[in-house]
């Protein structure tokens, strides 16, 4: 798809997504944000020409050879005729998706992998910034921020940014197992936030349900759970 042929079809999907819902805020981006040359978008209209669904496959750093799917669709029908004419049928896929959306993608495709993301949001209310000497900027994936601390040459904790739009960025922890218990994941995490937060974006954290840990991390810094939940699965369309 060529670039200005993506960009009309961006704007016939851009009615379907809400600029200011957590929930929809990883489909913005992916949908109308992710550089053009690693977007596919298909576009499902309705009889009187209005879009009423789209499949979005979107190639990034995490997974060369298996794109990210996020979608919306009008109704089950739409959803069905999107997955079977969207995607190639063999290939794998990395599907994060509405939650109500599960029982379809159950029944369409093979599916591996499978967990349900909760999304948090940051109160800023409630953001109490943690300030450690030991934590330094790196230079992130495509330019994104990225925090680190390291010790004997190694990276122990880090945080930045797996997305970013205009509006929100979500954010990733991880730190070695050695490294946990010292605070460290929270101060990178932390320090990541801030870094957002000064550049008047809203920081999201996604935390798999059942996630302890996370949970408490995220919690500590002020993040709340919107309510809202990513069906988040491997899928592959049978031939």
């Amino acid at each position: 798809m060529v670039a200005s042929e993506l960009a009309k079809e961006r704007e016939a999907v851009r009615p379907l997504l809400s600029r200011s819902d957590p929930s929809d805020a990883l489909t913005v981006y992916y949908a109308l944000h992710h550089p053009p040359a690693l977007t596919r978008l298909h576009v499902h209209r309705d009889a009187r020409g209005l879009a009423n669904g789209f499949l979005a496959t979107c190639t990034t750093g995490a997974d060369l050879f298996r794109p990210l799917a996020v979608m919306r669709a009008q109704g089950d029908d739409v959803l069905r005729s999107l997955l079977r004419q969207g995607l190639v049928a063999g290939r794998p896929y990395h599907f994060v998706v509405p939650l109500r959306y599960a029982s379809t993608l159950e029944q369409e495709l093979k599916l591996s992998e499978v967990h349900v993301g909760m999304i948090l949001a940051l109160d800023p209310a409630r953001f109490q910034p943690i300030v450690n000497v030991l934590v330094v900027s790196a230079q992130g994936a495509s330019g994104g921020l990225r925090f680190e601390i390291r010790s004997q040459g190694r990276v122990m904790a880090a945080s930045g940014t797996n997305w970013r739009s205009p509006d929100y960025a979500e954010i990733y922890v991880y730190s070695e197992p050695e490294a946990r218990g010292r605070g460290w994941a929270e101060s990178v995490a932390s320090a990541c936030t801030a870094a957002l937060l000064a550049e008047r974006v809203q920081p999201l954290y996604v935390v798999a349900e059942g996630e302890v840990a996370s949970s408490r991390l995220a919690a500590a810094l002020g993040y709340r759970d919107t309510g809202g939940k990513e069906f988040i699965a491997s899928g592959v369309l049978g031939k």
